[in-house]
């Protein structure tokens, strides 16, 4: 993408006079060592260039989108408005009729990198803040606290009203505005501050590099919102992490495909507009130490705010940096942002921010170290219904059960137990299992060893105190399933030999028997076909033996726990084909199903064994990319589809042209869930037909800045 300068009219226009005075006096000097004939040729040669000249358009910023259409023209006049308030506050219906707009403001965030075929502005004046989307990147003079003059006209925008077709002048220099309104994140998620420049503050939980800016994970008081910061050399950005700061900013709205708004995000010119009101401790692991008990306790709701210290005894340690430990009062676990590797019984000093993940309270983004002593760690023998009351959540327990089965679905060795009337998981993840696993058959009374996790739930009856519902064991090696009884000889299988063997001997005819047994074999095979037809059938699309709705539900879940405790991303791609009712309709629907399974062959060749394709129904198609350590890995497969198939299809001796759409959603750190991830790839997924088709789009937090003002 190129950049285009902040040229005047008027020296538009003179340059233009200059270039037509030249070719002029040219053609006359060329003209008078021609022939007449000569000459003649050359002066109308000459007044087709004067004609390209005068055609040839001035550049300016007057122009839109490819993904928005320019607001129609009205025959009628319309006032000028001169504020930002003015525009900003316009209904959808009125900021289409395209008002003219000219006013004064200065740039509070300019982001030149946007990533969507615009710069990113911000401009406010007395009035308020508005968003200004042109189509081509800035020059370098603009820059944050640049005064400008604005021309231009107003468009609905995704959300709220914004400028488009904006014409900028530079005016001067001039500083942030100061004293903006201090706002709640219960106020923002209203999106009445939408684009507004507001004040906020909070506690830094997290920083994530992003390339050209640096997210930071704001904990308000009332919510949790994320603020893009436009990146500064030699800023040390990690070290905000647990600081309570006060930040300037303008509101963007994220919002869904029927342009609703669902989430707020802040978007901070830079370090000029972050205020450090309590510098983060030195050392997060010299603060007095709280007992795990105590963890969200009224006498400890304040501290619970900021990164709380905490001591005890590695319990669990897998390797995605999943780490629990107990003290003397009881369990937590905590997600680290470290992969130092402890032993089970090392006593260690954990800081981290509390959390609550799926009722039950954890640390996040947490540090360690070994505090030099190691102690027993000792397993508390319980049963599913003492497990079940909650008390030994994320501590290390020891329960008996009779193994049942294996979720086949699941990324790690889940196994299935039967304590009396409940049913537990126990998970091993399958780089600490080995082979050990296959020993363990089904049927063996079995004792597990490891962390209770317990998934509560409301009652729904008014009580404050949640029900637990379920329970699962976090093991940490094969050493932790000791097989107390082996299954029982007395099998099904072994009793239809016991019954030939009778049969064999009562009768005594030889040639029955076999043929006794050779039906036995064709019913078994028989049944076991049913029973693998059956539940293929139910995970697998008839049409093009893609997985279904289904089945991709349960790997996304799979995916999504997996990328939790690993803290690795994944990626959704929406697949759609193009215009697909047009091939049923001039090729027929016989034809239809052939596109649709030839395009569905394209897709398995266009990814990994590991990853799923799955068929949601029509011409709409689901791709899950697990383990995606590089966010851009995701955008590459996608490319890859949509060349893959824009290749024509042979449809009885004709060819039928397909293209597609690709929506493209990642997550981070399992840091949405499987229908956050669908919803966001289907936005993306509209956005790339509204920009054309046969392209793919990636839905990103800073996508929803570029498109939501």
């Amino acid at each position: 993408m190129g950049f285009l300068a902040l040229v005047p009219v008027e020296q538009c226009r003179q340059r233009r006079d200059r270039r037509m005075y030249a070719t002029l006096l040219l053609s006359e000097r060329l003209a008078e060592t021609r022939p007449l004939a000569t000459r003649i040729r050359l002066r109308s040669m000459v007044l087709a260039a004067l004609l390209v000249v005068l055609a040839f358009p001035c550049p300016s910023f007057a122009s839109h989108t490819a993904d928005e259409k320019p607001p129609m023209r009205q025959t009628n006049n319309l006032p000028t408005l001169t504020t930002a308030h003015a525009a900003h506050s316009l209904t959808s219906e009125q900021a289409a009729r395209a008002y003219p707009v000219h006013l004064r403001a200065v740039v509070t965030y300019f982001d030149p990198e946007s990533g969507s075929g615009f710069s990113a502005i911000f401009v406010h004046d007395s009035t308020g803040s508005i968003f200004l989307k042109p189509r081509f990147g800035l020059v370098s003079q603009l820059s944050v606290g640049t005064v400008v003059d604005v021309r231009g006209v107003t468009a609905p925008g995704k959300f709220s009203p914004i400028i488009v077709e904006p014409k900028l002048q530079i005016i001067g220099q001039s500083h942030l505005p100061a004293n903006p309104p201090k706002v709640s994140f219960s106020r923002l998620v209203t999106g009445a501050e939408d684009s507004q420049w507001v004040e906020v503050e909070g506690v830094v939980h997290s920083v994530v590099d992003s390339g050209h800016s640096v997210i930071l994970r704001l904990a308000m008081m009332d919510g949790t919102v994320n603020a893009k910061i436009q990146k500064e050399e030699g800023v040390n950005y990690a070290g905000l992490v647990d600081a309570k700061v006060r930040i300037h900013a303008n509101v963007g709205s994220t919002f869904n495909r029927n342009y609703q708004i669902i989430d707020v995000h802040l978007s901070v010119p830079g370090m000029s507009a972050v205020e450090v009101l309590e510098p983060a401790p030195d050392d997060p692991l010299e603060q007095p130490v709280i007992p795990i008990d105590n963890l969200l306790r009224w006498n400890n709701v304040s501290a619970s705010f900021r990164r709380v210290h905490l001591r005890g005894k590695v319990t669990l340690q897998w390797p995605d940096s999943s780490m629990c430990l107990q003290d003397a009062t009881r369990g937590i676990c905590a997600q680290m942002v470290q992969k130092t590797h402890f032993n089970v019984g090392d006593i260690v000093d954990v800081a981290g921010f509390v959390g609550i993940d799926r009722d039950t309270v954890v640390l996040r983004d947490a540090v360690s170290k070994s505090a030099h002593a190691v102690e027993q760690a000792i397993a508390e023998p319980v049963s599913a219904e003492q497990a079940l009351m909650g008390n030994h959540d994320s501590e290390l327990i020891q329960i008996d059960g009779q193994l049942i089965g294996y979720n086949l679905a699941s990324s790690d060795n889940t196994l299935l137990l039967a304590s009396g009337k409940n049913i537990f998981t126990a998970i091993l993840p399958k780089s600490l299992a080995g082979t050990e696993p296959d020993t363990w058959k089904i049927g063996s009374k079995l004792q597990i060893k490891g962390i209770c996790s317990v998934q509560l739930r409301s009652t729904g009856t008014g009580q404050s105190v949640a029900v637990a519902e379920s329970f699962r064991v976090l093991m940490r090696s094969p050493a932790d399933v000791i097989v107390l009884q082996q299954p029982p000889w007395w099998t099904p299988a072994h009793v239809l030999v016991l019954l030939a063997l009778a049969l064999t001997a009562t009768l005594g005819v030889l040639a029955w028997v076999v043929v006794l047994r050779r039906r036995i074999e064709q019913q078994a095979n028989l049944l076991r076909e049913s029973e693998g037809q059956f539940r293929h059938m139910a995970l697998h699309d008839a049409l093009t033996g893609l997985a279904t709705r289904l089945l991709l539900r349960d790997r996304l879940n799979v995916a999504l726990e997996s990328a939790k405790r690993r803290r690795t991303g994944l990626a959704v791609l929406m697949v759609d084909l193009d215009r697909f009712k047009e091939i049923n309709d001039t090729h027929g629907h016989q034809a239809g199903d052939e596109v649709l399974q030839i395009s569905a062959d394209r897709l398995l060749r266009s990814v990994r064994k590991e990853d799923t394709v799955a068929r949601l129904g029509g011409d709409e198609f689901v791709v899950l990319l697990p383990d995606q350590a590089d966010s851009h890995a995701a955008a590459v497969v996608a490319a890859k589809i949509v060349e893959a198939l824009a290749v024509p299809i042979p449809i009885d001796g004709r060819e039928a042209s397909v293209s597609v759409s690709v929506g493209i959603c990642t997550s981070v750190a399992g840091d949405l869930d499987g229908d956050e991830l669908l919803r966001n790839a289907d936005a993306a997924l509209y956005q790339a037909k509204a920009s054309g088709r046969n392209c793919f789009a990636v839905f990103e937090p800073d996508f929803a800045l570029n498109e939501a003002e």
